[in-house]
């Protein structure tokens, strides 16, 4: 009702952006929709500049903020956007706008009845592209209803169960979750993925029965477990990491017999049960998405009978394309799962440089999107008709995988250029490799960082303008090498990329780097792979192999 006193327009957007997940999230996201709006999330750690872009791009007419300095960054942000015609805040010790209650109010007398189509419009959620700027995904209400109804069935949870909700929703798997725990009467809990542990954390306080997750945060829960195993001593050690090594043999559905009975269940009593209750002692599953989840974590946390399921998704398929089931249903470890009903999955092998069965997985369904905000032609690079049916192109490639008459999909590769965190984060590499090399020192740089914690860089240097550089300061160094391991020389590059950092969004920014003294050049007289393309483009796969220890080590 408030929202219709703004002077706004059917299908005019709204920005939404807060720190931590809550309930005002999904209350105003519904108003929003109900109104005839379009929603417009915010991740709260993009910078000031990707704030102006999103903001200018999708012409947003108003913004509801949450608490800490988003209100004064979006305040900022706006200098460089004019469409903005309001400012509303979701608690009362804001610095500017009003506060969102004010827009609790009776329905005006002459409310026009609002009509929205399946194919109306419903959220606009920004995607980074290889070009550097995010793109927005056109989400449809009927693309949202389609996958919400495909993906209830498969999830363990029914009415009256207890979720936890942290994954930021302006991400496309929460916000489509949360849907589907309104569909299933399941209650939500909101907090922040800071709020999660200790013994006052909501895990212990709500105890979930479910959540969802990106692999990175099962990590870190898995660090913090091996590390207490590894600060004990003599038999309680030894103990523990007999423990892990039966856990890593975990299959899903696998049959124990006779002695090894007496072992899982000693193992469960000990050890196992201990992590149950650090989650709560509840979880009855958790899916995993957004950024591919190492098979050791899967097996480790299974074992422990809390259990995991990997899917898969994009912004562009409005989440899921295919899931592993729980109880009796079909799920294999080292797979994405089954493709869920009501999409369809082709693996367009056209492309013989990959592996036999396998190519780039084509989609098609009515959850795929409508397309790219006012970028006809990136649209049309990602979506084409075949078959009398729009298929998107996702840019992964996988292949099936066939285990006991199931068909899997199983993802193998990355064609698209752009990286993806542990945390399930993109990342543009090339835009961030261009600043680099503004800086003379530097003679090319590659970004690392698909399904790691962070994003880090390989730095090639210039050897002349080095040299340079060490006679200019005094820095003594009679081999090249020597002298990329001196210190002096370490923090002058330290320096450019936290001037590059300064630019950058939290999860753009690089956390390490390494650097090596041999040039990249476009061909090789001794017959070894080129690292450049004859355009002078990097060839990633073949310095990722050529760097794999150092890159390695960045992460170790």
């Amino acid at each position: 009702n408030g929202l219709s006193t703004l002077n706004l327009n059917l299908g005019d957007r709204i920005a939404i952006v807060i720190n931590h997940n809550r309930a005002e999230f999904l209350l105003l996201d519904l108003a929003i929709q109900k109104a005839g709006l379009v929603s417009v999330p915010f991740y709260p750690t993009l910078s000031i500049n990707e704030f102006s872009y999103i903001l200018n791009d999708s012409n947003c007419k108003a913004v509801f903020f949450g608490n800490g300095d988003l209100g004064e960054k979006m305040q900022a942000a706006n200098e460089q956007v004019h469409t903005i015609q309001h400012f509303f805040a979701f608690d009362k010790d804001h610095s500017i706008g009003t506060f969102w209650e004010s827009l609790w109010v009776e329905a005006p007398d002459n409310l026009p009845e609002i009509e929205i189509s399946g194919e109306s419009l419903a959220t606009l959620i920004y995607t980074s592209g290889t070009t550097g700027h995010p793109k927005g995904v056109m989400i449809s209400h009927r693309n949202i209803a389609a996958n919400v109804l495909d993906v209830s069935k498969y999830l363990p949870v029914r009415s009256g169960s207890i979720v936890l909700s942290f994954l930021p929703l302006s991400h496309v798997m929460e916000r489509v979750a949360s849907y589907a725990y309104l569909y299933q009467g399941v209650s939500i809990n909101f907090c922040g993925t800071d709020q999660l542990g200790g013994p006052d954390g909501a895990l212990q306080r709500v105890k979930p029965n479910f959540f969802t997750c990106v692999p990175r945060l099962l990590e870190k829960i898995y660090e913090k477990i091996y590390e207490k195993g590894q600060s004990l001593t003599g038999i309680k050690k030894q103990l523990f990491m007999w423990a892990i090594g039966l856990a890593e043999q975990y299959e899903y559905g696998m049959s124990i017999r006779g002695l090894d009975t007496l072992k899982w269940w000693f193992a469960d009593k000990l050890i196992f049960s201990k992590w149950r209750a650090a989650l709560g002692n509840k979880v009855e599953g958790i899916v995993t998405g957004s950024a591919p989840c190492p098979e050791k974590i899967l097996r480790v946390f299974c074992a422990a009978g809390i259990p995991i399921r990997e899917g898969y998704g994009l912004t562009e398929s409005a989440t899921v394309i295919s899931v592993n089931r729980y109880k009796s249903g079909p799920a294999k470890i080292g797979t994405v799962g089954p493709v869920i009903d009501g999409v369809e999955v082709h693996i367009d092998t056209s492309d013989q440089s990959y592996g036999e069965g396998e190519g780039e997985i084509w989609a098609s369904g009515p959850s795929i999107m409508m397309g790219y905000f006012n970028k006809p032609e990136a649209t049309a690079a990602v979506l084409q008709k075949k078959d009398g049916k729009t298929w998107l192109l996702t840019g992964d490639i996988g292949r099936f995988v066939v285990n006991d008459g199931i068909t899997f999909l199983k993802i193998t590769d990355r064609k698209k250029e752009l990286l993806k965190t542990s945390a399930g984060k993109y990342i543009a590499p090339a835009p961030i490799e261009s600043l680099l090399k503004e800086n003379g020192l530097v003679e090319q740089a590659m970004v690392v960082g698909d399904g790691k914690k962070y994003a880090s860089a390989i730095i090639s240097i210039s050897i002349p303008i080095l040299e340079r550089y060490c006679q200019d300061h005094s820095i003594t160094c009679q081999k090249i090498e020597t002298c990329l391991k001196n210190h002096q020389v370490i923090e002058a590059y330290s320096k450019i990329v936290d001037t590059v950092n300064q630019d950058l969004a939290r999860h753009e920014q690089l956390k390490k780097f390494i650097l090596v003294s041999d040039s990249w050049v476009p061909s090789k007289d001794d017959g070894s792979a080129a690292e450049l393309t004859p355009t002078l483009k990097i060839k990633r796969r073949v310095l990722a192999k050529k760097y794999a220890a150092q890159i390695e080590s960045m992460y170790s």
